[in-house]
């Protein structure tokens, strides 16, 4: 990202009105994620959306990118479950720690299929679209390394 992206980032301000409308579209995410509703979290991204899981190097565009990437890792992971312990909401997006738990039913990226419960923690950003009013996509991070070593038996 060049300087001067960093630096608009940087001056944005945080007004109680727009504070609430990224709270409420990143509560719109992640219940519509609970709930396995594919629609319901594509109407919180903007259409030339980008997911990137940064540890593997993988990248989804638009809509269709970010259904297939759910898809893939609903598939992978059917049980997951996000629990939440770190959340940063501001002006430029949201950031959110969590403990990952789910069975590692089928292939996802890189990582064979255990079938084994797997735990491991990852820190997703949402960056925010200030015009449209959504989210530009994810940026996800995790250690590549604790989904294949931190298997349970």
């Amino acid at each position: 990202m060049s300087r001067e992206k960093v630096l608009e980032l940087l001056r944005r301000n945080i007004t109680p009105e727009l504070y609430r409308v990224i709270r409420e579209e990143w509560k719109t995410h992640s219940i519509a994620e609970d709930n396995r509703d594919i629609p319901g979290l594509l109407s919180t991204l903007t259409e030339d959306c980008i997911y990137e899981v940064v540890p593997t190097g993988d990248v989804w565009k638009g809509h269709q990118g970010a259904a297939q990437f759910y898809k893939q890792l609903l598939t992978a992971f059917p049980d997951i479950k996000f629990h939440l312990t770190y959340i940063v909401i501001g002006p430029q997006g949201v950031c959110e720690e969590a403990a990952v738990t789910a069975t590692h039913r089928a292939d996802w990226l890189r990582f064979r299929a255990s079938g084994k419960q797997v735990t491991f923690k990852v820190a997703i950003f949402f960056p925010w679209d200030l015009e449209r009013g959504k989210f530009k996509g994810e940026k996800v991070y995790f250690g590549a390394d604790d989904v294949l070593r931190k298997r349970t038996d």
